[in-house]
């Protein structure tokens, strides 16, 4: 075993030596790997990392190996500033998004006259978005991380346009889904990127800080949609990304070097069954039928309406077949076997699919309380819901400091779930005369669960994979989050609605069917002021309910935070991946 004079690792762990390993690869080239000692610990339990353990290394294949190439030295901080701003602005333009939109559509539904596709605004961004970040975790694998991150950038770019000048409600809805299929590789290609150019140990500060963008957007969305949709047009809201988006194409494509790529003997057909194209073809419409199953079920449709069950039955055959390809095609899967088996991948995905769904859950109906039932414009519920959002802002960066300096993820993923679940819980309490101490206390508690954990599934992959492992699992936690958010905001809808109803009918001289057709913003125009007392008693019935699902989720995500091993982040000196 051979040393070498490369730069101590930080820390405690100064003292250790590096050491490389020679191995022959499958194609029977040598590649040499070097690391330090500290390294060799990260594929094994956590025990197996205290310095005493360390003295005889084995090379573990967790080790990040260069083809003979001196070790990537990241960008000047200078570089990764201009770096990370890009990104930031890429991923608040993605959230921007989503949010900007709801207070657009009154007026846009008044221009095409299509109040019959409002559902559809939404859903085709989000089915595209969710079909096809798996493809692209496979993309970042296999291809330059900057290229594929400006491709989907680009194609998201475009949607955004194709919106913006979108003469007819179809062409909208088209410009949605060529917008949500460049988003599927914007969000875990930000998170590849900071992978690639910061050390681990600046990586949870780094991801805080990005992943904060969706709280920012949360706020900003509502106050930028009023503001162009009021005084200019509510083409701007999509016009907007143009300019943000470009700019992050800038910043990437002057500043960010994406390590050089390993070279392959592979031929283009090997290449091409590297994408599980046949596992592709059947998820993609497994995904597409759950997502329609519950954005019409409760609904548009009876629960038992022949489509419904027609959906959820196919959707169960198409998982299944699904499955069964990747067990059968092993490493060449979308989702290879091995990494979903391992404790952190599946633990990570789990935590943020619950997370994620409690969250979404509580962003999508604390405006719908503050519109119904304290009488207020959708632009005032945007102010009134920054509580939470700054909280959730505000501690990921907190969060990802915190890790950053003391080394370990795996507390703040124990304690998210149990302060989600009781920020959850004491949202569910309001009453339609709840104080504004009441109301804002409860969403600071809840944010601060949100901001907490959201961000830890990304560094949980990054520092328990090998690092070619990372870009396929980091596309997993996003997928898994983005799934959990479209589902249970669809469980929280048809909960929302069943409950009004109930509620409604019980209330006298009123007609349920016009009270809830008139919407939040119009429930004081359709009940007389001797009705409404009740009316608002059983619309807070109805939507507090909702933060059950959130309560549930929240909770239920401390299952996915338990299997996680305990790895520090700190005194680790790892490689970006090989784009």
């Amino acid at each position: 075993m051979d040393t070498s004079n490369a730069e101590k690792p930080p820390g405690p762990f100064a003292e250790l030596k590096p050491f490389k390993v020679t191995q022959t690869e499958g194609n029977g080239s040598a590649r040499s790997k070097e690391s330090t000692l500290v390294d060799s610990a990260r594929d094994t339990s956590p025990h197996s990392q205290t310095v005493e353990a360390q003295h005889e290394p084995k090379a573990p294949s967790s080790i990040h190996s260069h083809d003979a190439e001196p070790e990537p030295e990241y960008p000047t901080s200078w570089r990764l500033t201009l770096i990370v701003v890009g990104l930031c602005l890429s991923i608040f333009c993605m959230a921007l998004d989503n949010t900007i939109l709801a207070t657009a559509i009154p007026k846009i539904t008044d221009q095409f006259q299509s109040l019959g596709d409002v559902g559809w605004y939404g859903s085709s961004y989000l089915l595209t978005t969710c079909c096809l970040i798996l493809a692209f975790g496979k993309l970042y694998t296999f291809y330059s991380t900057k290229w594929v991150y400006l491709m989907g950038l680009a194609i998201f770019e475009i949607g955004s346009l194709v919106c913006g000048v979108a003469p007819n409600s179809v062409a909208l809805i088209i410009g949605r889904a060529i917008a949500g299929l460049g988003a599927a590789g914007v969000f875990s290609g930000a998170m590849i990127i900071i992978s690639q150019t910061s050390p681990l140990k600046w990586r949870p500060f780094l991801t805080g800080s990005i992943t904060s963008m969706y709280g920012i957007a949360s706020v900003a969305g509502p106050l930028m949609g009023g503001a162009f949709t009021d005084h200019v047009s509510w083409r701007w809201c999509f016009y907007i990304n143009l300019p943000i988006g470009g700019a992050t194409i800038f910043f990437i494509l002057l500043f960010f070097k994406a390590p050089k790529s390993v070279k392959s003997t592979q031929g283009l057909k090997d290449k091409l069954s590297q994408f599980d194209l046949p596992g592709t073809v059947v998820f993609l419409p497994g995904v597409i039928c759950v997502l329609l199953a519950l954005q019409w079920g409760g609904t548009t449709y009876e629960w038992g309406n022949g489509r419904i069950i027609a959906l959820l039955v196919l959707f169960g055959v198409l998982i299944g077949i699904f499955i069964v390809l990747q067990m059968w095609g092993n490493e060449k899967a979308t989702i290879p076997p091995r990494l979903i088996k391992n404790r952190n991948v599946w633990g990570a995905a789990l935590f943020s699919f619950c997370v994620g769904g409690s969250f979404f859950v509580a962003v999508y109906y604390l405006p719908i309380w503050f519109q119904a039932i304290k009488g207020v414009s959708a632009t005032k519920s945007g102010i009134m819901n920054l509580p939470m959002l700054l909280s959730v802002v505000i501690f990921s960066i907190v969060a990802g400091g915190l890790v950053s300096t003391f080394g370990y993820y795996t507390p703040f993923m124990l304690v998210s779930p149990v302060l989600i679940a009781v920020g959850g819980g004491l949202l569910s309490t309001m009453g339609v005369h709840s104080s504004a101490g009441h109301w804002i206390g409860y969403q600071i508690i809840f944010g601060m669960g949100a901001g907490l954990g959201m961000q830890q599934p990304m560094m949980v992959v990054q520092a328990a994979l090998k690092i070619a492992d990372v870009p396929s699992a980091t596309a997993i936690v996003a997928f898994t989050q983005t799934l959990g958010g479209a589902l249970f905001v669809s469980v929280a809808q048809n909960v929302f609605q069943n409950d009004l109803r109930k509620n409604l009918a019980q209330v006298s001289g009123i007609d349920p069917a016009s009270v809830m057709q008139a919407g939040a913003t119009m429930l004081r125009h359709v009940v007389s002021a001797d009705q409404l007392p009740a009316v608002l008693e059983a619309y807070n019935g109805a939507v507090t309910t909702t933060f059950y699902v959130a309560v549930a989720m929240g909770a239920l995500s401390i299952f996915g935070a338990l299997p996680i091993e305990w790895i520090s982040v700190k005194g680790k000196k790892i490689g970006p991946p090989a784009a």
